[in-house]
């Protein structure tokens, strides 16, 4: 599913216009992005959290050549499910 079909989806089950479902989630998108990279967490109970992680330096290859190189630390986004999406997608487990 894309963007657009998203869209398509939450004007259906909210009965609003696609242009203001669009403008919503691009919102809550948006504000996700900034959030995140600001440093913070976001938590959607049922969903799950979105928030920064520090990722170590580590040692790897370059792919053509073969020759070890470093990859430095740096700081990436992670989201862990919450637990009713884990068990909606896995619900055995």
């Amino acid at each position: 599913m894309n963007k657009a079909e998203l869209v398509d989806v939450i004007a259906a089950k909210t009965n609003v216009t696609k242009k203001d479902a669009d403008l919503i989630l691009s919102a809550m998108i948006q504000t996700i992005v900034e959030v995140v990279s600001g440093g913070d967490k976001v938590t959607l109970v049922g969903f799950g959290s979105f928030e920064p992680r520090q990722r170590l330096a580590r040692e790897g290859r370059n792919p053509k050549t073969g020759e070890k190189m470093i990859i430095p630390a740096t700081r990436v986004p992670g989201f862990a499910p919450g637990k009713l999406f884990k068990d909606k997608v896995a619900p055995n487990s």
